[in-house]
């Protein structure tokens, strides 16, 4: 892997080698995030506390887009050695608090010149998302919570970066698939039941009319899932809005109950969104997946890709 950083002149430097890295990338939050460490020249002329933005590369393609949050040089038995971490470019927009305002109707061209633009963020070609009516910014909210209610609650789309530092606008594209055979280089499976944070019923309650709209996740609760929350919308709340409300709840609490751990021996197998396909000939284990998070790790050991798989409609 070959590693970038820029200062805030927009001079770029090429990093040593690196010895060790990490690259983790979700499916939007928490933002993606890298480490890595190299060896580092005591006279070197670059100066680390100048550094904003960082990218990567690997066999001649983009790997990730991000920002420089730490840079440490310590001095070692092994020599002088150099470790830079930081987060994808969501972080420019998690760590700024947007302007409460209020749109009598906010289209995404406004959204993404208020909210997105400001921060040297562009957006991927192919978003359509439509106009939201009497949409409003609290006050206090950062910027990615105002993308994310637009695009995810009112266009039912997940809004999450591309490794160009791009803002993806649009669903998941179910290009390729990666099949896990086996003649693939498995280090391990790991299939994972997690119950704590599943709903199993959601109430959603009209604040004007007190109309109250009850939504049930039958499959947990018939497994003995109890878990109930309520939502209180906003006044005179159509009943759809209500009911979207609170299947989304439900559907996003759901998302982690059932996941799958693949970690095979290669670097970057797969990227969030991808499927992916698990035929081992193990029953309780093979069918077909898409990949909610990756982290591709390299060090003394050798490269490896882990990757959290969920079921393909889940939500994020």
């Amino acid at each position: 892997m070959t590693a970038y950083v820029t200062d805030a002149k927009g001079v770029r430097w090429t990093l040593p080698r690196p010895v060790a890295w990490r690259l983790e990338y979700t499916s939007g939050v928490p933002c993606d995030s890298f480490w890595l460490r190299c060896v580092w020249d005591g006279n070197n002329t670059a100066r680390p506390e100048d550094w904003v933005s960082f990218s990567a590369e690997y066999q001649g393609e983009r790997v990730f887009t991000g920002v420089v949050d730490e840079c440490e040089v310590s001095v070692t038995a092994r020599g002088r050695l150099l470790e830079v971490s930081g987060r994808g470019m969501a972080a420019l927009l998690l760590d700024n608090e947007a302007l409460g305002q209020d749109y009598q109707i906010a289209t995404q061209k406004d959204i993404v010149r208020d909210h997105v633009r400001p921060y040297g963020i562009s957006v991927a070609s192919g978003a359509a998302l439509r106009a939201v009516p009497q949409f409003s910014v609290a006050t206090g909210s950062s910027e990615w919570s105002v993308i994310y209610e637009f695009a995810r609650y009112y266009g039912g789309v997940a809004p999450r970066f591309d490794r160009e530092g791009r803002l993806v606008l649009t669903g998941w594209e179910d290009k390729g698939e990666l099949v896990v055979d086996g003649s693939a280089p498995l280090i391990s499976l790991v299939r994972r039941d997690r119950r704590y944070g599943v709903l199993s019923q959601v109430l959603v309650r009209d604040r004007w009319s007190g109309a109250v709209e009850t939504l049930d996740n039958g499959e947990f609760s018939a497994v003995g899932g109890r878990a109930r929350r309520i939502i209180t919308m906003p006044a005179k709340s159509s009943y759809k809005d209500m009911r979207y409300s609170g299947q989304f709840q439900l559907d996003k609490s759901a998302s982690e109950w059932k996941r799958m751990e693949l970690t095979l021996g290669r670097p970057f197998c797969a990227w969030p969104g991808e499927l992916v396909t698990v035929s081992r000939g193990e029953p309780d284990w093979d069918g077909r997946y898409r990949v909610a998070e990756v982290v591709v790790e390299m060090d003394e050991a050798g490269s490896r890709s882990r990757m959290e798989l969920a079921p393909p409609d889940f939500t994020v």
